[in-house]
């Protein structure tokens, strides 16, 4: 039997903003039902939508179809970029065909769009193995442009091909003829994959699907719940009557396919309980305890209330490594945060190195130590006298610098038990206002806190440079 292919656009249709824990969920939840493939929406250029479809990408087992809008000139590359370790990543085009799309959402000619959507082609080629090109409005365009746009996308290295009746004006019949012609005036549809995108507006979208199948069509668009296009349940339940006298076969899990329906249906619905970091902010972040629970926005207003200003890559980074500590724990306080913060932001190249050190410390003499460290080739050395053998570390540390930073906090913390335990320090430097952490990790602890210290120095330093 030939397989037919369902795609799942929710995450691409849906209409009201979702927070990052709900796009995961829906994720997981149509991968557990066997979809073919899953659309992830447009990235708009914010480093939480790369961190979704990047955490979305890295998690699932079917192909991920992230999107690029060509009528908001969406980047190839920061697109292809979220999405590569996904197990199977392709690239979706989405080019306006009709001329009433073409000139109003991208201002452009049809020639111009002609060239757009090749030179788009051959970019997302050269990154990826699957590029497919979605037609917008392709009912609507000029046929002969249509089948221009066609053409070229498949020379440009195009592996699949989208058509979409995007105003729902056509009837089953009108459809597959329709399929049917292009099919023919453009010999090259047989060598890759076609799919069909319907619009349910009359009532008619999985009918006119159908009779693309019957023309040759491999894939049908469709979406958890209602939204404009055929449902997977009811694509599945036309496989399931007709699939014998069709030839026709699906991978989706049958017999779970309602309940994740619903499961899908229980995530989408409005959330009447307000988010306990709603605007005013907090004034102690003492007693802060988040989980996996928590968006984006919530975390990093607590990072900000703890005296980070971080990048929206960073931020990003903090928020994704949030997310795996959160999932092995009850909640998540303001110490663990700022481990996460230590090791997870503002990674910068090391101006500073530690090359050896010697600390000589006991309860009848003074803490001594002297340290070696290593900057842009030279070696530097300084030695230090305090209360213990790691405040003597980062006297000597302050006498190679030359330069006294305030100590925000410092944490030292077991990693793993036994008598060789690793041990974890945080240090944290405030300068010019803002605070830079260091994560450090040894099984000699004033070793970890030392290389915290110079972790933390290292962001000041590349900062002021």
């Amino acid at each position: 039997m030939k397989k037919l292919l369902l795609i799942d656009m929710t995450l691409r249709q849906q209409n009201r903003e979702m927070t990052f824990k709900e796009k995961l969920e829906i994720a997981r939840s149509l991968d557990r039902l066997k979809v073919d493939a899953l659309e992830l929406p447009p990235i708009s250029g914010s480093k939480a939508d790369q961190l979704a479809n990047r955490t979305i990408a890295s998690m699932l087992s079917c192909r991920i179809s992230a999107a690029v809008d060509l009528a908001a000139e969406g980047s190839v590359e920061e697109t292809w970029e979220s999405v590569r370790n996904a197990k199977v990543p392709s690239l979706n085009l989405l080019a306006p065909v009709s001329t009433v799309l073409m000139e109003y959402s991208c201002h452009k000619k049809a020639p111009a769009m002609l060239e757009a959507v090749s030179r788009q082609v051959r970019c997302a080629r050269a990154v990826s193995e699957r590029v497919e090109v979605t037609c917008v409005d392709a009912t609507r365009a000029e046929e002969a442009f249509l089948c221009q746009v066609l053409s070229a996308s498949i020379e440009a290295g195009a592996t699949a091909v989208t058509l979409c009746d995007t105003a729902g004006v056509m009837l089953a019949d009108e459809f597959g003829a329709f399929v049917r012609s292009l099919k023919e005036a453009v010999p090259a549809l047989e060598g890759i994959d076609l799919y069909v995108q319907v619009s349910d507006q009359m009532a008619m979208g999985l009918s006119c699907a159908a009779a693309a199948v019957r023309e040759g069509a491999c894939g049908i668009k469709c979406t958890a719940l209602p939204a404009g296009f055929p449902t997977l349940e009811n694509a599945a339940r036309f496989v399931e009557i007709k699939g014998n006298s069709l030839d026709l076969s699906t991978g989706l899990r049958m017999t779970e396919l309602h309940r994740g329906v619903e499961q899908i249906e229980r995530i989408l619905q409005p959330q009447e309980t307000p988010s306990r970091f709603n605007g005013a902010g907090l004034d102690d972040t003492a007693g802060v305890c988040l989980d996996a629970s928590d968006s984006i926005t919530e975390v990093v207003q607590v990072v900000h209330q703890l005296g980070y200003d971080l990048s929206d890559e960073d931020n990003a980074r903090v928020y994704e490594a949030f997310l795996r500590v959160a999932e092995k724990k009850h909640f998540v306080g303001t110490k663990e945060l700022d481990a996460i913060i230590a090791s997870a932001a503002m990674q910068v190249p090391s101006t500073y190195k530690i090359k050896n050190y010697v600390i000589n410390s006991g309860n009848i003499i003074t803490a001594t130590a002297n340290v070696l460290m290593e900057k842009d080739g030279a070696q530097l050395r300084g030695v230090g006298i305090g209360d213990g053998p790691i405040d003597a570390a980062f006297q000597a540390i302050e006498k190679i610098i030359g330069h006294h930073y305030e100590l925000d906090d410092f944490q030292i913390q077991t990693v793993t038990e036994g008598r060789d335990a690793m041990g974890s320090a945080l240090v944290k430097l405030r300068a010019g206002g803002r605070v830079y952490s260091g994560n450090g990790i040894s099984t000699d602890i004033i070793g970890a806190s030392i290389r915290a210290y110079v972790s933390a120095l290292n962001k000041i330093a590349y900062e002021e440079s």
